[in-house]
């Protein structure tokens, strides 16, 4: 349903005949982590992320897993490699 609350008229899973469904029955503000993140949009109201009601939540325990604007690094171990089996693998 569309949104009547906070975010009027966008689309809103929480939205019912009887109102807002979520916690509190408005949706939370964006959190200061949040600046930069392509999701956050500017009503009335302040400013909201468009993919998850309580931005709070997302943070709690590490990086928000939908910032558009914090990218995560992979750490690369570099493991020993026997040369004979290498040797042999490059011979195929």
């Amino acid at each position: 349903m569309v949104c009547t609350t906070v975010r009027e008229g966008k689309e809103c899973p929480f939205m019912t005949a009887k109102g807002c469904n979520y916690n509190g029955g408005i949706c939370h503000e964006v959190v200061e982590q949040c600046n930069g993140c392509n999701r956050s949009a500017e009503f009335s109201a302040g400013w909201y992320c468009a993919a998850c009601p309580d931005p709070k939540s997302k943070w709690k325990i590490g990086n928000c897993n939908l910032a558009s604007h914090v990218t995560s690094v992979a750490n690369v171990s570099k493991t020993k490699v026997n040369p004979l089996k290498a040797s042999k693998r490059g011979s195929r």
